[in-house]
């Protein structure tokens, strides 16, 4: 879940400051603090930003391992088959990439 926390991390990296339950104590004298709007829109694109990328998360979980995969090459080049590609192919069309 994104939060106050990667919001300010993302809109000021270098800034100090702290975080007392939902209040910023803000301790950084050379950058000024971001609004609670600036604040709630970089939550909302960061959460849009990872909610946009579940597929990904999604095929990770899914794909057989690399020492797997690499035995599937081994034996698809030696048999002259595409069960890697297929395997690969099936997942991909499982957890597809949004347009």
């Amino acid at each position: 879940m994104i939060d106050i926390t990667n919001a300010l991390t993302s809109l000021k990296p270098e800034a100090r400051w702290t975080l007392r339950g939902d209040e910023i104590e803000w301790l950084d004298d050379t950058q000024t603090q971001p609004t609670d709007s600036e604040i709630t829109a970089e939550i909302q694109r960061l959460q849009a930003e990872y909610d946009s990328k579940q597929y990904a998360r999604d095929r990770a979980k899914a794909y057989p391992s690399l020492t797997e995969q690499a035995d599937m090459a081994y034996w698809d080049r030696k048999n002259g088959t595409t069960t890697l590609d297929d395997a690969l192919d099936a997942i991909k069309a499982e957890f597809p990439k949004p347009e």
